[in-house]
């Protein structure tokens, strides 16, 4: 039994042998899987996924900076998100990918709580945008005469400031909550990144108040963006449908079609690991489950809005023409 260790105090254990190595006391992230060979192939397949995500947003970010058709509020937003997504799965990929090449798995306390705090943080922001781009297109469906006004430069900027300040709070929040923690036993998280709700997992101190956070602020910082995007919706829709005009009707809603797309990207795949983490007790499953919502929907929103989205085609024609 090891002995009571408080987190910022954690000291450095020299011959304790993991797996034939020797690591510094921290955690141990497991990741995906033990097999040297699966490793490897994973150590590709992330590599690739990370690049293409690093490219793909940059090109949309580009794209829209460089195209003056594209400096409106739903671009802006879109911008704003391109670049949330790159710093999402930089927060959690590189780290894995490390340990994978250096066949060290360890990461100290104070990597594993700013890790887990970006995660947190950038994981809030995409929410959050993804709420305020919804507003956007409630605004241009059915108040299209007031849309420069309600949509303006200055409430872009608002929107944005929320989003930030708000997943700052939420992540700042819980970050404190775990500086109070202590680990006695455990060091083993079994995911590729530390994941907020198994690092308090495994402290042996009372954990009934990070709990209960973690349950509010879900409710508040997830759960209010999330309706707020399905009223939109709502409102959208029946907006669309009292409009007599069926040629009207579809091209509003086609410019809902690459936000609508991404929205069930993000939310699918986090009811997603939500369910897998329900119905089966592997950890480790878990861990391959919460892929989905870190690092697939970054990498394939820039496909989306690229491949569903005219006006996103047409300026990445025009980059690609600019760079030959």
């Amino acid at each position: 039994m090891w002995p009571l260790i408080s987190p910022p105090l954690l000291i450095f254990f020299r011959n304790t042998e993991y797996r034939n190595q020797t690591f510094a006391s921290g955690f141990i992230l497991l990741g995906l899987t033990d097999d040297p060979e699966l490793q490897l192939i994973l150590f590709g397949i992330f590599l690739f996924m990370y690049l293409v995500t690093v490219l793909g947003n940059l090109i949309i970010i580009l794209a829209v900076i460089l195209d003056s058709h594209l400096h409106t509020p739903m671009y802006f937003f879109l911008s704003n998100l391109s670049f949330t997504d790159i710093c999402f799965i930089t927060s959690t990929v590189p780290k894995m990918l490390v340990n994978i090449q250096r066949q060290n798995n360890a990461i100290s306390y104070t990597d594993c709580l700013t890790q887990m705090y970006f995660v947190v943080f950038l994981g809030g922001m995409e929410n959050f945008l993804l709420a305020a781009m919804a507003y956007d297109r409630y605004v241009a469906i059915c108040h299209p005469l007031r849309y420069t006004v309600m949509m303006n430069p200055s409430i872009c900027i608002v929107l944005t400031l929320l989003s930030i300040l708000s997943s700052m709070i939420d992540a700042l929040l819980h970050s404190l909550l775990v500086l109070r923690l202590s680990f006695c036993t455990y060091f083993e998280i079994p995911h590729f990144f530390c994941e907020l709700a198994h690092v308090i997992k495994l402290s042996c101190s009372d954990t009934l108040i990070n709990n209960i956070v973690i349950y509010m602020a879900t409710f508040i910082f997830g759960g209010l963006p999330f309706w707020g995007i399905i009223l939109s919706y709502v409102k959208i829709v029946s907006s669309v449908l009292k409009q007599p005009s069926k040629r009207h009707s579809y091209k509003a809603l086609s410019t809902c079609g690459s936000h609508l797309s991404v929205v069930s990207l993000f939310y699918g795949s986090v009811i997603g690991v939500y369910i897998s983490f329900a119905v089966t007790d592997s950890t480790r499953k878990t861990a391959v489950a919460s892929v989905l919502y870190t690092v697939v929907p970054q990498m394939l929103n820039p496909f989306v809005y690229s491949l569903r989205n005219k006006d996103m085609k047409e300026a990445m024609r025009k980059l690609s023409v600019g760079i030959v």
